[in-house]
């Protein structure tokens, strides 16, 4: 037994046995608070210590306190301490490790190596004198873990300090203490969410019946989809069968405790948790659990021809391998996006269309399928045609014919208002770490641009109207700024000045290119990596197709031999400009008056939000912008918040929106507070692949007339949601144009607040690194230093809790 936590266990163990023997030998009661003799201080280090541990040890030895240590084997000893001499309060799943031990320094960062902080998680990394220099005849590894400290205090000769990047995951508490939350390896993307397996895991061990857990993530079913399993060891003496009723106590433990995708989908009871030869579990040998162990005791097969296509396509935009008869949509991790794309799957199969209401009105499969059947029955046709492709010939102008679409006309005229500004620039940047192959990646993001015409696309002012102009294929040019001949504790410092200036580097839109990409080489295996685009040519969702392709194509290109053209991607039928001709012939006459007249009841009377500012309004907006430090919502709160949204029928979206509305509203002193959101605006299959400017926004109202309770105020922004998703086709461009409110250069108009829930693991919005063969990819922070609303608070739901940041305009409001 190496650490200190397993033999203090078998110590304890031993030491209730012997009490146990003696008691019925003398016939007495053992009493607890027995002294340790000579011992006056117990240190546990090696593995985390599990708290019942701790429980168990000072309510036998109250007198001889623990000192929870934690100390990685790449710096000498222990690098923090932990005094504890009271018991860790219930509901405790961790033990915290404490402050650093003197000289050395303890950090949590983020990926880009920035301090998080308080409450945030993140890697934990040491710096000081007790870091090792690295990794005996291992440059390569050392140098992806010993780091320049830019922590370390200017004094004492600390010039070429080094920090240790641990891999350990961690976060500082409000009293500063450290709490270890487990290994970074140790996460997992299900469903696309990224879960810390630890998380489970001490959740899981929490419960009295419980002796040990264990959380691993399996491939399950014919696709091989990801779907976690848990392991659990019972004590014998608190719940002896291993039953189903022991499984769903479990379950719905874990239900009460974790957001619903971290609950596992099977479980696993075993007598003993395999244990490698120095104490841990031995994750290799536990065993694969039972071929139907991820079928739910309640599963109903689909009974109808109807329910058969509905689970068909709840499975594939769920990620769930079987939907049943009585499942519901948001149960099964459905949000306001999915619905939106499932309203159009259903339009392309069944030739019919449905509500978006219905689906939040009848989420269980065999409701709607009722509900479709119904709209078969009756004939409810399609409410637009179908999108073309129109000519490419060119017109009397000398250019094809082709019309900006209602957003792009929206930007491109902003653009001759107030040319070379950054506002509209959609910055990613990444860091590789390996041996990057520049030809190949030129070579597929040359074809990218080559499958997606809007890439290509300029913007030409003809007889006092802009139309889009298509350039013709051509290579696609990566520019490598090379700083690896630059002082070592230099070039990072300037390899992000790149990346930032190339952020905010403006576009014109009429000579273009309007995609460019960037890279700066700090060593023979280490890049920096921009890619920007304009806003008119693409929006966040293509962002994800643009990484999605990228990523398949270098792979491909990287199998075969140079000059081939292996490209696994299917040709696109339509492109942007066939959207755009598409949309302004149909959003016209009557369809555009339904649209129009809806927004301007709903907008009627909508006020302007004023929030106390730290200096007056400018007169004319500056888009001068920043980001906040982070904040993270408890997971215990978020789990609730989404549990009042399941009894409220309202998504996790619609309770934020709600929340964040009434704050703003209480800020304010206005009962009546318009918030800003993007949508996706992808509600057709057919535009769903294509890379371009589709992203729409909405303007829900959030109402506090007449004091609402809690469960008035959700449902008045469920319905606002709504109706705003179901009059989504009209263009916010459009809506200015139509509704025509007073004229002011200083704000947004009719809105002056945005929200925004990243769902990046089910839609593929967002800069996530792109997995490349041999090459390990990071994202980095890319921001151009722009705002265009006066508040706009983005909340992302990844890894496993809610996080948030809040983008501000530096003209109204100080950091503070």
């Amino acid at each position: 037994l190496e650490t200190v936590p397993s033999i203090l266990r078998f110590v304890l163990d031993e030491i209730d046995r012997d009490a146990r023997a003696g008691t019925e030998a003398a016939g007495e009661t053992n009493e607890p608070g027995a002294t340790a003799g000579t011992l006056r201080w117990l240190i546990p280090t090696g593995e985390a210590l599990p708290p019942e541990l701790a429980r168990r040890w000072l309510a036998r030895f109250p007198a001889t306190p623990l000192l929870n240590a934690y100390g990685p084997t790449e710096c000498s000893d222990d690098v923090t301490h932990h005094r504890l001499a009271e018991p860790p309060a219930p509901g405790e799943l961790s033990v915290p490790i404490g402050r650093p031990v003197a000289n050395l320094g303890v950090y949590v960062l983020d990926a880009e190596r920035r301090a998080q902080p308080i409450g945030v998680p993140g890697e934990i990394a040491v710096g000081g004198p007790g870091v090792g220099r690295g990794y005996l005849f291992e440059a390569a590894k050392t140098a992806e873990v010993f780091l320049p400290d830019p922590f370390a205090p200017s004094r004492n000769g600390a010039a070429g300090a080094r920090m240790y990047a641990t891999g350990d995951l961690g976060r500082f508490e409000p009293d500063g203490a450290l709490r270890f939350l487990g290994r970074l390896d140790h996460q997992v993307k299900v469903r696309g969410f990224r879960i810390e397996l630890g998380e489970i895991e001490a959740t899981l061990a929490s419960h009295p019946a419980v002796a040990a857990a264990a959380v691993l993530a399996r491939a399950a079913g014919v696709a091989g989809e990801l779907r976690l399993v848990a392991y659990v060891a019972l004590r014998a003496e608190v719940w002896e069968p291993a039953g189903e009723t022991t499984i769903a106590a479990l379950r719905d433990f874990l239900h009460r405790r974790l957001p619903e995708y971290m609950v596992p989908a099977a479980y696993v009871v075993l007598d003993a948790l395999p244990l490698s030869a120095n104490g841990k579990i031995d994750r290799r040998a536990l065993p694969a659990p039972e071929r139907d162990s991820f079928r739910a005791a309640d599963y109903e097969p689909p009974r109808t021809a109807t329910e058969e296509l509905l689970a068909a396509l709840w499975s594939e935009l769920l990620g769930v391998e079987k939907v049943g008869s009585g499942d519901d949509f948001f149960d099964l991790g459905g949000h306001s996006l999915l619905a939106t794309q499932l309203v159009s799957r259903v339009r392309e199969l069944f030739g019919v269309e449905i509500a978006l209401r219905a689906v939040f009105e009848l989420p269980v499969i065999s409701a709607l399928a009722r509900e479709v059947d119904r709209a078969v029955a009756e004939g409810r046709g399609l409410a637009a045609p179908p999108i073309v492709r129109v000519p490419r010939e060119a017109g009397e102008t000398g250019l094809p014919e082709l019309p900006l679409s209602f957003a792009q006309q929206r930007l491109w005229f902003l653009d001759q208002l107030e040319p070379g500004g950054a506002v509209y620039n959609i910055p990613l940047a990444f860091e590789a770490r390996g041996p990057l192959d520049l030809d190949l990646l030129g070579r597929a993001l040359t074809e990218v641009v080559r499958r997606h015409e809007s890439l290509r696309t300029t913007f030409a002012a003809v007889s006092g109207r802009a139309l889009q102009v298509i350039a013709p294929p051509s290579a696609f040019p990566l520019p490598l700024a090379d700083l690896s001949a630059e002082p070592e504790a230099d070039r990072e410092r300037l390899a992000r000045r790149r990346i930032a200036e190339e952020a905010r580097r403006p576009f014109d839109l009429a000579a273009g290119p309007l995609f460019r990409g960037r890279v700066v080489r700090l060593a023979p295996e280490r890049y920096f990596l921009a890619l920007t685009m304009h806003h008119t040519v693409s929006d966040g969702w293509s962002t994800g197709i643009l990484l999605a392709e990228v990523a398949a194509l270098y792979t491909a290109f990287a199998a075969d031999p140079p000059g081939a053209h292996p490209s696994p991607l299917p040709e696109l039928p339509i492109q942007y400009a066939d959207f755009a001709a598409w949309q302004r012939a149909w959003l016209s006459g009557e369809v555009l008056e339904t649209q129009v007249a809806y927004w301007r009841q709903e907008l009627s009377g909508a006020s302007i939000l004023e929030l106390p500012a730290d200096r007056p309004r400018p007169a004319i907006q500056r888009f001068r912008g920043d980001t906040t430090l982070p904040f993270a919502i408890p997971p215990a709160t978020a789990a609730a918040l989404r549990a009042v949204s399941r009894r409220q029928r309202t998504t996790l979206f619609m309770s934020l929106v709600a929340t964040y509305g009434a704050l703003l509203a209480r800020t304010a002193g206005q009962p009546d507070v318009a918030v800003g959101t993007p949508i996706a605006g992808r509600n057709r299959v057919e535009v769903e692949p294509l890379i371009g400017f589709f992203t729409n926004t909405l303007v829900i109202r959030v109402r506090l007339d007449a004091d609402p309770t809690v469960a008035e105020l959700l449902a008045r922004v469920r319905e606002a949601s709504l109706g705003a998703s179901a009059h989504q086709d009209l263009p916010f461009e459009k809506l200015v144009e139509v509704l025509k409110p007073d004229r002011d250069m200083s704000r947004n108009p009719i809105f002056q607040v945005m929200f925004v829930l990243q769902n990046l693991a089910q839609n593929g919005v967002g800069g996530e690194a792109p997995g490349l063969p041999g090459v390990e990819l990071s994202a980095l922070g890319a921001h151009t230093g722009t705002a265009k609303f006066d508040l706009n608070f983005l909340v992302t739901e990844d890894p496993g809790r809610l996080t948030a940041e809040i983008e501000y305009n530096l003209d109204l409001f100080d950091r503070p």
